[in-house]
């Protein structure tokens, strides 16, 4: 979710820091500098909709995650794996709608926008996971549940590594599994396996482990380099 700042930059509030304006600081993955132009474009008659209403972008940020959790903790457990993906997948646009508001001038864009869109965005993420959780329970598979476990958990750190590392003063803009790559491997995982695509799911948490594992360690490797060039 992007977040305008006081001083007129743009950020991406869940693994970020502050920019100068006019710079648009913008996640480094190839598959979103892809997609957002398009989905800005597309989005931007609804920001106006929503900027004419007085609804500002820390709105936008909550319905969005309001909207994913519910989607989560209530289909997935149910087994409603491909309506539950294309629904979070509709409020994971809400991370391109918030940063379209706030240009377009929609009132809560600041420096509380940012951590409550990191915020908020790690809730998201938990709740996805957690809805997986409770649905490999509900199948009686418990190495998939610590599986996906172990994606929510290693999620997080790679969360907080560049936070931490950012705050330090630090670069951290490493990594195999951002969040982008994590939420497009888990729901097309789960939007397929919904339709009867046997073993996917289990092979996209299997995936995810791996990559997320390899991020954290790729990120405290670059962080560790940096501190010892100092």
């Amino acid at each position: 979710m992007f977040t305008k700042y006081p001083c007129g930059g743009y950020h991406k509030g869940g693994e970020a820091k502050k920019v100068a304006a006019p710079v648009m600081a913008y996640d480094r993955s190839a598959m979103l500098k892809l997609l957002r132009p398009a989905m800005t474009r597309i989005l931007t008659p609804l920001g106006r909709a929503l900027v004419r209403r007085g609804i500002g972008p820390n709105a936008v940020t909550a319905i969005g995650t309001l909207g994913t959790v519910a989607a989560a903790l209530v289909l997935f457990p149910a087994g409603m794996l491909s309506v539950g993906a294309l629904v979070i997948t509709v409020f994971v646009l809400f991370d391109l709608l918030d940063g379209v508001v706030a240009r377009l001038g929609g009132g809560g864009g600041s420096t509380w926008g940012a951590f409550l869109d990191s915020t908020l965005d790690r809730v998201a993420d938990a709740a996805i996971f957690c809805g997986l959780v409770l649905y490999f329970a509900s199948q009686d598979d418990p190495l998939m549940v610590g599986v996906t476990l172990f994606c929510l958990v290693a999620g997080a750190v790679v969360s907080y590594a560049k936070a931490r590392a950012e705050g330090l003063g630090l670069t951290c803009d490493v990594g195999l599994a951002e969040r982008p790559e994590r939420l497009v491997v888990v729901l097309v995982a789960t939007f397929f396996a919904g339709l009867g695509v046997p073993y996917l799911l289990p092979a996209g948490m299997w995936l995810l482990a791996g990559a997320s594992a390899a991020t954290v360690v790729q990120r405290v490797v670059h962080v560790h380099r940096q501190t010892r060039e100092r």
